[in-house]
């Protein structure tokens, strides 16, 4: 029987990695360090102004503790900012893995035919270093990145790319996203099938949920495939 999707994106952060997980995980890790070195502060404020310059800056922002230190130090400490990078990227490569069952999915959905690319709003190199760090890279055919675009999700601009590199239509694609606004809100606006990752959702984002409604929504990555069956009518 000729399969209704032809296409599965996937996003990447919080969808098919713990990426939120692993991000606070490194900068309690880091924040340690700087501590140790002799950043005078406490533990919970230093994180609580950590993520307000992420707030600002942006999650994927590569300088954070240069913008941190200057704030709170008002001065850059090489030692210091040394230690924190290290540690952070020590606790990254330790502990980034995919969700339980992802390789299995991916593995899965690979034997059955199916073409798998990612849209993300992470910077290509970022992307395909996760991938390859959590040993998913093989499965995929291409990424559509931020530096890519100069967009991010839900524009409309991110979407039509992935699908002219997919070469098929927006109705023989499924889109897979734990953000409500930029993965399902996006990708319904381009003509694409939803299906709304749950599991991976963000607290600050639950307001969000009953205001979009996803063609699917899934509370481990297995459901996925009972959801192409639904949809290809196995």
């Amino acid at each position: 029987m000729k399969k209704a999707i032809k296409y599965i994106f996937f996003d990447l952060d919080n969808t098919l990695v713990d990426f939120m997980g692993i991000k606070k995980m490194c900068c309690s890790a880091a924040v340690d360090a700087m501590i140790k070195e002799g950043l005078e502060m406490s533990k919970k404020d230093a994180m609580k102004i950590l993520f307000e310059l992420y707030e600002s800056y942006g999650i994927e922002y590569d300088k954070i503790f240069q913008k941190f230190l200057i704030r709170v130090m008002k001065k850059i400490d090489y030692k210091i900012l040394a230690r924190a990078v290290y540690e952070y990227r020590r606790v990254q490569l330790r502990h980034l893995k995919p969700y339980p069952g992802v390789v299995h999915l991916m593995k899965k959905l690979k034997q059955e035919g199916y073409k798998l690319s990612i849209v993300s709003d992470a910077p290509s190199m970022k992307v395909w270093l996760r991938l390859f760090e959590t040993g998913l890279a093989e499965y995929f055919d291409f990424v559509v990145a931020f530096d890519e675009t100069r967009q991010k999700k839900p524009s409309r601009g991110v979407f039509r790319l992935a699908i002219k590199k997919a070469g098929c239509k927006p109705h023989e694609i499924l889109f897979v996203g734990d953000d409500p606004m930029r993965d399902v809100h996006g990708a319904k606006a381009a003509g694409i099938k939803t299906v709304f990752a749950l599991y991976g959702l963000v607290p600050k984002y639950k307001k969000c949920v009953k205001s979009i409604s996803p063609d699917y929504v899934i509370r481990r990555p297995s459901e996925l495939l009972d959801v192409l069956k639904r949809i290809n009518g196995d």
